[in-house]
């Protein structure tokens, strides 16, 4: 069901990057939004009559069910979920900590399934909705050094193959963004690393590593134009599942995709001989 004329946004991680670029764009066309983050003195000055600042933290359940009850209580419904929180973390796979492997998916994944989860049945009662997951290259295309990244964003990939099939004859539709460089915090104050110590990943996971935090405020990727187009994609009657933003992205996943189609023709053979003979 395309968007409605007056539609209530759900935006989480609006304090930087792409979340606020995309809070201001959505106020700024006269719609209303709840902008969250963890904390919210940091999105008051979002906060008009059109907006409500709410905190959240998205690893926190009884401060989701607050939230979501705070935005049905102000607004009467929710047409857009934008599922923006989360972070990077970098380190070889051999090095990995388990305490951040952890933090990162309650933050990237299990966050974001519950908010989902949450929200579902007001979107399920109106018969309409638009659940917009920002994941990234990594969540197609997996990078030395972001293997555990890549896994949480690769998770957050299949939960919307299956939520969109589930949600398509309830009228609620669901789409991955998949950003790759964009100018925000994520390979800055808000990156974290476990450095690599073991020589042999010196030049893979390694020089990763310093690549991200060299490249940081010099990325090519618009946080604003990247927060237009998620708007037109929710405009859009026929929204894709995929969105993938910025030229290197694109050629990323797009090379990628390719070769692993590419792949799997090549052993359809050896695949197909493995089913019962006919």
């Amino acid at each position: 069901m395309p968007l409605s004329s007056d539609p209530v946004w759900f935006i989480t991680g609006c304090s930087t990057g792409f979340g606020r670029a995309l809070a201001k764009r959505v106020l700024a066309r006269g719609w209303r939004a709840v902008v969250t983050a963890r904390d919210e003195e940091r999105v008051t000055d979002l906060a008009r009559d059109r907006a409500l600042a709410v905190s959240l933290d998205v690893t926190d359940q009884a401060q989701i069910d607050a939230a979501v009850a705070a935005a049905l209580e102000r607004f009467g419904r929710i047409d857009v979920l934008v599922n923006n929180a989360g972070y990077g973390y970098q380190a070889s796979i051999e090095e990995g900590d388990d305490a951040e492997i952890r933090a990162q998916f309650d933050a990237n994944v299990f966050g974001l399934f519950a908010l989902t989860r949450a929200i579902l049945p007001t979107m399920r009662a109106q018969a309409a909705g638009h659940v917009i997951n920002v994941t990234s290259v990594a969540g197609i295309v997996g990078f030395p050094g972001s293997g555990y990244y890549a896994a949480s964003k690769h998770a957050v990939e299949g939960f919307t193959d299956s939520l969109a099939a589930e949600g398509a004859p309830l009228g609620i539709r669901a789409t991955c963004v998949e950003p790759g460089p964009f100018r925000t915090d994520w390979a800055g104050r808000s990156l974290r690393q476990t450095p690599v110590r073991i020589d042999a990943y010196a030049d893979t996971a390694g020089a990763r590593l310093a690549s991200t935090k060299d490249i940081s405020g010099k990325q090519a990727g618009d946080p604003v134009r990247a927060a237009d187009a998620m708007i037109a994609l929710a405009e859009s009657d026929t929204p894709p599942r995929h969105m993938v933003l910025g030229k290197w992205g694109l050629d990323a996943v797009l090379d990628r995709l390719k070769a692993r189609v590419s792949e799997i023709e090549r052993l359809r053979g050896e695949g197909e001989a493995t089913d019962f003979p006919e």
